[in-house]
C-alpha cells in the first residue's frame, strides 16, 4: 500500500495548493453514497476539516442503501453534511413531459445536482470538488455540465479500479467498496451493465491503449477483447468534446483557447 500512501499525500497537497491559490478556504462535494465521492470526501476532510461541506442530493429514484452508505461515511469520518433533495425539482420537470426515457431523466438529475451544488458553493464561498475518475472521463461516461462539472478534480487521473484500491487504503466503508458501481440515476441502474464490461476489463485495456500508447493490434495481442477495445476507442474519440472547453470559432488574433493559453498559476 506504499503506492497509495504516496498518492494520498500528493492528492492532499494538490487539494490544499489548488484551493488556497484561488484565495478560497472552503470546498463542497456532492456525496452520493458511491465510491468516487466517498474517496474525494475523505481526502478533502483530511485537508480542510470543517471547511469541507458534503451535500447529499437524493431524488425519488435514489436507493435507500445509497442514502444509508452516505450517512455511514459521514459518521465514520465526522464529515459535516447537509441534505438537499432534488426530488421536487425533478418531479416538476418530469411533469412537463410524458416521453422522458431513463437517459434524459439521468441527465436532468445530474444537472440539477450540479446546479444545487454550485449554488451552495456560492453561498459558502467554496469551490466544488469533482468526483469523476479517469475511466469515466476517457469513456465520456458522464453528463456534461452535470457530474463532469467541477472546479478541481483530485481523482481524474485514477482509473476506477485504482479508486477502489485507494478507498481500501483510506478505510472507506466496506458497504461502499463492495457494492456494484452505480450513478443511482434510476431504479436498478448499473455502470457496468451500461458499459457492457467490468471496470477491471475496461481499465486493463485503457492502461495499454491510453497510458502505454500501444496500437490496437498490440493491445489485442495482450489478450484484450477486440470488440471491447473497439467500443473503448470509439467512445474515447466520440466523447472528446466532453473533456474540452467549448470550441470557439477563430476570428481574431487572440482567440480564447487557441492563443490565450496562459499558465494556470500566472500571477500579476
Amino acid at each position: 500500500m506504499k503506492k497509495y500512501a504516496q498518492i494520498t499525500d500528493y492528492l492532499q497537497r494538490f487539494l490544499d495548493n489548488e484551493v488556497r491559490k484561488t484565495g478560497m478556504k472552503r470546498v463542497v462535494v456532492g456525496l452520493s453514497g458511491g465510491l468516487d465521492s466517498a474517496v474525494v470526501a475523505v481526502l478533502a476532510q483530511k485537508v480542510f476539516g470543517d471547511d469541507l461541506l458534503c451535500v447529499k442530493m437524493p431524488s425519488q429514484y435514489s436507493s435507500q442503501s445509497s442514502l444509508d452508505d452516505a450517512d455511514e461515511l459521514c459518521r465514520d469520518f465526522d464529515l459535516k453534511n447537509i441534505t438537499c433533495s432534488i426530488a421536487p425539482m425533478l418531479e416538476a420537470y418530469e411533469a412537463m413531459y410524458d416521453d422522458m426515457d431513463n437517459l434524459r431523466k439521468g441527465n436532468v438529475s445530474a444537472r440539477l445536482r450540479m446546479t444545487t451544488l454550485f449554488d451552495i458553493s456560492a453561498r459558502e464561498n467554496a469551490l466544488v470538488l469533482g468526483t469523476s475518475n479517469k475511466s469515466e472521463l476517457m469513456l465520456g461516461y458522464g453528463t456534461l455540465y452535470g457530474d463532469l462539472a467541477s472546479a478541481i478534480n483530485p481523482i481524474g487521473d485514477l482509473y476506477k479500479s485504482e479508486v477502489f484500491e485507494l478507498a481500501e487504503y483510506l478505510h472507506v466503508s466496506q458497504s461502499i467498496i463492495k457494492k456494484p458501481p452505480s450513478a443511482d440515476l434510476w431504479d436498478g441502474q448499473s455502470d457496468e451493465a451500461d458499459l457492457g464490461y467490468t471496470y477491471a476489463q475496461l481499465d486493463t485495456a485503457m492502461k495499454l491503449y491510453v497510458d502505454k500508447r500501444l496500437s490496437p493490434q498490440e493491445v489485442i495481442a495482450q489478450g484484450v477483447d477486440a470488440k471491447m477495445l473497439d467500443m473503448i476507442i470509439q467512445r474515447i474519440f466520440r466523447n472528446h468534446f466532453k473533456r474540452k472547453m467549448p470550441v470557439i470559432a477563430k476570428l481574431t488574433s487572440r482567440t480564447l483557447g487557441h492563443d490565450f493559453n496562459y499558465p494556470r498559476d500566472i500571477t500579476l
